[in-house]
C-alpha cells in the first residue's frame, strides 16, 4: 500500500479535475490511485514511488485536458493537437461522445497498455 502522503499528490491535484464534471473526475482519480498502488512494488523506495505518482498525475492531467477540450470546450482541433503532442496511442473518438464514456474508454485503454 502506498503511503497516504504520496497519494495526497493525486487527491490534492486540482488540475486533474479542472473543467470536467464529477463523474469523470471520480473515474480519473480512482484510476490514478489504483494504478499507483498496482504499479508500486513493495521493495521500491519512497522516492521511486513518488516519481511514479508524479508521472501518473502528468498523464492524468493530459487525459483530463483532452476530455475537457473534446467534450466541454468543443475545441476538437486543440484536442487533436494535444493528442499528438502527448503521443496518445488510444483510438481517437469520432464525433459526439459523452464525457463519461470517453473517459471510460481512455482509461480502459490506458489500463490495458500498462
Amino acid at each position: 500500500m502506498i503511503a497516504r502522503r504520496l497519494l495526497s499528490h493525486i487527491l490534492e491535484d486540482e488540475a486533474l479535475t479542472r473543467g470536467i464534471s464529477d463523474p469523470e473526475a471520480r473515474m480519473l482519480v480512482e484510476w490514478l490511485v489504483d494504478q499507483a498502488e498496482r504499479l508500486a512494488s513493495p521493495d521500491a523506495t519512497e522516492a521511486a514511488i513518488g516519481q511514479h505518482v508524479y508521472r501518473l498525475c502528468a498523464r492524468g492531467r493530459a487525459i483530463s485536458r483532452f476530455v475537457r477540450l473534446w467534450c466541454y470546450g468543443g475545441d476538437r482541433s486543440a484536442a487533436l493537437q494535444l493528442a499528438g503532442t502527448e503521443r496518445f496511442a488510444w483510438p481517437l473518438p469520432w464525433g459526439e461522445v459523452q464525457p463519461c464514456q470517453l473517459m471510460h474508454d481512455i482509461l480502459d485503454w490506458e489500463t490495458r497498455s500498462l
